[in-house]
């Protein structure tokens, strides 16, 4: 489903809303303008929602990655603590399917910021800058998955060793990062080559 079309949806869904309360306003026994405040107020935000949603389309989503993907382009924000900013971690990545081939469209992610994790994508960015194109898979918190890595590929066991970008988070529920999904880091690779299906016999 293409982006715009779920800014649309977004809309739609605020719309209807708005119009099932504007229906129960109706059936109250207020003055007749502050219905009509209402009305105009509601119908206002219409066009409010939609530019708003449309200023966050650039924004990287913190939400969790992609279970296996490439790395399309990195950056690392450094931590400031004259600012008050804790630093991040921004990924561009495209989704793999099972035979390691691009099945989605590309999408920029945020990661709290680790020194772990920072290091690793750093590696990773200049990898890519000399050609030699990443992969990498969403890991959780704590050790890395054990879980068996795509054919003919092999992870470094520095990097194994290496902890997990950053701490769980500790505001439970009511912790943004937890609500967005930051719950995972990710393990980054040498992209595996696609698993192409074998040719037809002639």
């Amino acid at each position: 489903m293409a982006l715009q079309t779920n800014v649309l949806l977004l809309v739609l869904a605020y719309v209807l809303l708005s119009v099932l309360l504007l229906v129960v306003i109706a059936q109250l026994r207020l003055p007749r303008l502050v219905k009509i405040g209402a009305i105009v107020l509601a119908s206002g935000f219409y066009i409010v929602v939609f530019y708003a949603s449309q200023g966050l389309l650039g924004w990287s989503a913190p939400v969790v990655v992609p279970a296996r993907f490439q790395v399309l382009w990195t950056r690392v924000i450094e931590p400031n603590p004259s600012r008050q900013q804790p630093g991040a971690v921004h990924l561009w990545l495209e989704e793999l399917d099972d035979a390691n081939l691009p099945s989605g469209v590309p999408r920029s992610y945020v990661l709290p910021y680790s020194p772990q994790l920072a290091g690793r994508v750093s590696a990773a960015q200049a990898e890519i800058e000399n050609g030699h194109p990443q992969g990498g898979r969403a890991q959780f918190f704590g050790s890395p998955s054990d879980a068996a890595l795509p054919d003919g590929l092999s992870v470094d066991t520095s990097m194994r060793a290496a902890p997990p970008g950053g701490d769980a988070p500790s505001g439970g529920l009511l912790d943004p990062a937890f609500l967005g999904g930051q719950s995972k880091s990710v393990e980054l690779v040498p992209l595996p080559r696609p698993e192409l299906p074998p040719k037809g016999l002639p």
